[in-house]
């Protein structure tokens, strides 16, 4: 019997704690934050969802490529966001697509987005459903009939490897775990690995931009992507492959990060390289916050280019497991395919010493390709990945718990830190009576950090919606405010339009516009993302 997807959270419907498994973890989490303990309400059933009729049937032409069946529909609803959680948990499918349609090639992507258009149906590209921000929502407004949920999943291989240039061309609609098994038959890897890696595509990470393993250098889809195909309904839009061009403004930028506005993404190819040989990692601890952020930023503009540089505050470290005395905690890595590491680690502990950081278990290196989960660095990699199961339980709890991130310059960093950490704990204290919030760094630059905030807080089922709106209302503002970005690695969608508008220059957003109408002269594609209809 095949593994199934959970039709209403995050990952693999088996991972779901029973319900004395949830009431262990809701009285540890009501203890931690000095409340009571919360209501453990039972798991949905999908035959007791609500969910609307579709409004438009699929048409004859569509037939082989369509459903609209319950469970089909109900997994394309929402993506993974907390709101998306807690309506999928209450059992609410209201936003539902009238049917899924999963073409088998490109011809068929072209079938469905004319099809749309001549109906003014809403064609809203999936990837693999992961996003936090409303991305894959058919929230789309008046002036249509209806919405279809375009899912690529057929489209999921690797088609053609270039083992002189290093590149793979590589269809959209693939998944991480397949991507990588397909490559790591040639010895090659992407190695983009974003926390959502198991369950999004490669088309969802361009749309997205989307952030992955690196911490330094290659920190975004952007950099390892050479060239895009893309079908709009106006034609196919397909760039050079080059190593690089000074060629006027590059086509493949304005794909990048178009979260399906513009045209559906079906292939790329994409810059990959052999799977690492050498890895070199240390845990660090620091017992003063301030410091452990100056010794970051040495390493950011060292020129060693760490693959792992994760500043865990100490509360992050405590819950995850990584620390308990009150440490905030460096995870640091370096990996290779070509060399031995000893010097790069040896030079980076030598900065981090420098900063008043000790690193008493010494440092790990190996040369076997295998990582070492005996240490802090293994701890950490493992809650995060459980991360997003964990807040499956917690919104299933009635707990409101959600992240953002975020990036500044590191002149701006302390303000930005001191200013979001003490408004968000006013602001968890003035809505639901506390609450904790925590930060960690995921990516660094020479010129700034990538902060990725948690926070979590007391709530009830029948208040958690509400009160999640104004907190993530109040971050929101609180990045704006000062002067950092709406979102480093989590897209706009829907959720992030008010900030996004904000940050981008109006001209800009006038020329989005114009080439929305010429790639999509009927705003059939993801209408209300980016950009209004």
């Amino acid at each position: 019997m095949s593994r199934e997807r959970s039709f209403w959270g995050w990952g693999w419907a088996d991972k779901f704690p029973d319900d004395a498994g949830r009431k262990g973890l809701g009285d540890m989490a009501a203890a931690f934050l000095g409340g009571a303990p919360f209501e453990v309400r039972p798991a949905p059933s999908l035959a007791g969802v609500r969910i609307p009729a579709p409004k438009i049937a699929i048409p004859d032409a569509l037939s082989a490529v369509a459903s609209a069946e319950l469970r089909e529909r109900a997994t394309h609803t929402y993506g993974k966001g907390f709101r998306d959680l807690a309506r999928g948990f209450a059992g609410d499918f209201s936003a539902a697509p009238d049917f899924v349609a999963r073409p088998r090639d490109e011809d068929e992507v072209d079938r469905v987005m004319e099809w749309c258009a001549k109906e003014q149906v809403a064609c809203i590209p999936f990837g693999g459903g992961s996003s936090v921000v409303g991305g894959v929502e058919a929230a789309i407004g008046r002036g249509y009939r209806g919405a279809v949920s375009l899912d690529l999943g057929m489209l999921d291989r690797v088609l053609e490897v270039d083992h002189v240039s290093r590149a793979a061309r590589i269809q959209g609609g693939v998944l991480g775990p397949a991507l990588e098994r397909q490559l790591g038959a040639s010895g090659l890897t992407l190695r983009h690995f974003p926390q959502s890696f198991e369950f999004s595509s490669l088309g969802g990470w361009i749309a997205t931009r989307a952030g992955g393993h690196f911490a330094t250098l290659y920190t975004h889809i952007d950099d390892l992507v050479e060239s895009v195909r893309m079908r709009t309904p106006r034609g196919v839009w397909e760039s050079r492959r080059l190593p690089a061009s000074g060629a006027g403004p590059s086509p493949d930028r304005l794909v990048l990060g178009s979260e399906g506005i513009l045209g559906v993404i079906t292939e790329a190819w994409m810059r990959v390289q052999p799977k690492p040989k050498w890895r070199a990692g240390a845990s660090v601890l620091f017992a003063e916050y301030g410091k452990a952020v100056d010794a970051v930023r040495e390493l950011s503009q060292s020129g060693l280019h760490p693959a792992n540089c994760r500043l865990l505050d100490a509360r992050e470290a405590m819950l995850n497991g990584v620390s308990q005395d009150n440490q905030n905690v460096l995870v640091l890595g370096f990996e290779s395919a070509d060399h031995p590491l000893d010097a790069w680690i040896t030079r980076a502990l030598a900065i981090t010493a420098s900063h008043g950081g000790a690193c008493p278990a010494g440092p790990k290196l190996t040369s076997t390709g295998k990582r070492d989960q005996s240490d802090e660095a293994g701890s950490w990699k493992q809650a995060f990945l459980e991360a997003p199961y964990l807040f499956n339980t917690l919104v299933s709890l009635g707990f409101v718990v959600d992240t953002f991130e975020t990036a500044c310059t590191w002149d701006r960093f302390p303000a930005l830190h001191a200013a979001v950490v003490k408004g968000m704990k006013d602001a968890m204290k003035r809505i639901c009576g506390k609450g904790l919030i925590t930060c960690r760094f995921t990516h660094v630059y020479p010129d700034g950090p990538a902060p990725y905030f948690t926070f979590l807080a007391p709530s009830t089922h029948a208040s958690q919606l509400a009160q999640w709106s104004e907190l993530k209302a109040a971050a929101s503002e609180l990045l704006v405010s000062n002067g950092a970005t709406i979102t480093h690695h989590h897209a706009v969608g829907r959720l992030h339009r008010p900030g996004y508008d904000k940050e981008r220059p109006p001209l800009f957003a006038e020329a989005l516009r114009a080439a929305k109408k010429t790639l999509d002269p009927s705003s059939i594609l993801n209408p209300g993302v980016l950009i209004d209809p």
